[in-house]
């Protein structure tokens, strides 16, 4: 009994061993056959670092505006008799707009009319008077003096008159009428606004720095947030002080709006452009990786082990950026003509790996 219960253990103990045994040694081919497999090369687009003409420019945000507006108000009180527009008009320099209630006026203008013609036949006839010797010195100085006091009443009712009539300042589109027929008005009632849309000015801001690469006659690009609006104007005017508040320089500048697309008030993205320059090298931002070491990106080069084959290895490199323009950055240091970047797969890359070349992967805007 005790030599069976002996050999039970035996061959127990030496089926455990065995599977111990099998484990070790499965485990160490394991870790031999990964610690010298190859892993396959990773297929990446690249692209050539080539120095290329760089078109700067200068990022602001601006706001539209007519280069002529305005809100017309009434000049005089009365009541509303004629509004001789409707919204949207095109309007002419000149053109009526709202007639006020004249009457009263008009009938003074009349008796004062019909006083200035009195005084000027009195004053005919004094000088007659007078060069015959028939008349005093003062008879004459009083009627020249009724004479310009009656010239002065007509001249001052016309004004009023004109008050009366409200006419365009200048050519251009008004807007909704913000006042009704019969209506009561006050001086300085607004009764609509006219902005002359066929030359845009556009105000925006710029820091001290910025503002100081930029002159009058500069040429700008202004975009809309919606849709494809784009259009080219130029600097026409620089504040010549800082705000003390924002630290900005604001900037005028002039845009044609042949079209009539722009309208004032609008939100528009302001470009100016600066001095092109020649051999900048620039990439695409989307091939430069970002983090707490630096910036950085992977350049492909090629390399050949003792006793093997040549293989494309990808290297990180450290670049130290530069301006930025659009959909590009400027490399000032780190890389050099002829180096090929990494522009798509940077993601599944270590320094050190290996890669193949696959150019179809390339984005759109590494492409152009």
């Amino acid at each position: 009994m005790i030599k069976r219960f002996i050999i039970a253990i035996l061959l127990l103990g030496l089926i455990g061993g065995g599977i111990v045994g099998f484990n070790l040694f499965r485990a160490k081919m394991i870790g031999q056959f990964f610690a010298t497999m190859k892993p396959a090369p990773v297929p990446v687009s690249v692209s050539e670092v080539t120095p290329q003409l760089w078109a700067p420019g200068l990022e602001a945000i601006g706001t539209a505006a007519a280069a002529q507006g305005v809100d017309l108000a009434t000049e005089a009180a009365g009541i509303v008799r004629e509004i001789r527009f409707k919204a949207n008009d095109r309007i002419e320099k000149g053109q009526l707009l709202v007639q006020i209630d004249d009457r009263t006026e008009r009938a003074d203008l009349a008796a004062a009319e019909a006083a200035l013609d009195l005084a000027e036949t009195s004053l005919t006839r004094a000088r007659e008077l007078r060069e015959r010797g028939v008349s005093a010195t003062t008879t004459l100085d009083q009627a020249e003096a009724t004479a310009v006091e009656a010239r002065s009443t007509v001249a001052k009712l016309k004004a009023v008159l004109e008050t009366k009539q409200l006419t365009a300042p200048f050519g251009g589109t008004i807007g909704i009428p913000q006042i009704e027929l019969g209506q009561f008005v006050t001086a300085g009632t607004p009764y609509a606004t006219l902005q002359d849309r066929s030359q845009m000015r556009v105000d925006f801001t710029l820091s001290e720095q910025q503002a100081g690469v930029v002159a009058p006659g500069q040429k700008v690009t202004v975009t809309s947030e919606v849709g494809d609006l784009s259009l080219a104007g130029e600097v026409t005017g620089i504040e010549p002080k800082i705000d003390a508040n924002s630290r900005l320089v604001t900037i005028r500048a002039s845009v044609p709006n042949a079209e009539d697309r722009l309208t004032p008030g609008q939100f528009l993205r302001v470009r100016v452009s600066l001095p092109e320059e020649e051999g900048i090298i620039a990439l695409p931002q989307t091939v430069v990786s970002s983090n707490l070491y630096g910036d950085s990106v992977f350049v492909v080069r090629e390399e050949t082990p003792e006793g093997g084959e040549p293989t494309l290895i990808a290297k990180q490199v450290f670049v130290k950026l530069g301006r930025r323009s659009d959909t590009l950055v400027e490399i000032t240091e780190g890389l050099k003509a002829g180096d090929k970047v990494v522009n798509a797969g940077q993601n599944r890359l270590s320094s050190g790996a290996t890669v193949t070349i696959d150019n179809s992967l390339a984005p759109v805007a590494a492409t152009n």
